[in-house]
């Protein structure tokens, strides 16, 4: 891929792990009451006090902790808590590091329409980190990422979709369309 260089791509998961990394929240509830509602089981108390631990708001940093309560969140569909647990596993943070289970989480928050996780994946495949280097698939899911995005994600998402895409043969880039229109199909908005 000639006009591609890796560390673009690591750039971009880079940039996509410190964005999801960097969420910013407001936390005016009560610690007690909000540790609480998570151990009750409601996935945006459990994600809100996996960033609080992330972070060290009001609470020891601990990234084990962090983790554990993104999992909690993740597992029952909370897309913001699967991109901060896939970007976890991908940084080794409070989990030995797994691209394998990083593309996992990511994968379940892009295919939910999240176009931060959707551009995170495309780079993943990009590079073949936790996922086979694919640059259809890759192609693919930038172009998704793009069509929901907006401002400098949606700029930075088609920037590259379309290097990308200058890679790609005729062949692959009708691939790219077909399953974009799958998606769509799918996926309606």
């Amino acid at each position: 891929m000639s006009g591609l260089r890796g560390r673009s791509f690591r750039g971009i998961l880079s940039a996509a792990a410190l964005l999801t990394l960097l969420v910013t929240s407001s936390f005016s509830e009560d610690g007690n009451a909000l540790r609480k509602q998570a151990e009750a089981g409601d996935a945006a108390a459990q994600f809100k006090l996996g960033v609080m631990y992330g972070k060290g708001m009001d609470v020891p940093q601990d990234d084990a902790e962090a983790v554990k309560w993104y999992r909690k969140s993740a597992e029952q569909g909370n897309v913001e808590a699967q991109l901060l647990l896939g970007a976890m596993y991908g940084k080794g943070r409070g989990v030995p590091q797994d691209d394998a289970e990083s593309a996992k989480w990511v994968r379940k928050a892009a295919e939910q329409g999240d176009a931060k996780a959707q551009s995170f994946l495309g780079a993943m495949y990009g590079v073949g980190r936790g996922v086979p280097r694919d640059y259809v698939q890759s192609c693919f899911w930038f172009g998704l990422s793009a069509s929901s995005a907006s401002g400098k994600d949606y700029l930075d998402a088609l920037e590259t979709r379309d290097r990308v895409a200058k890679e790609l043969t005729p062949a692959e880039i009708m691939e790219v369309e077909s399953k974009t229109r799958e998606w769509e199909k799918t996926h309606p908005r």
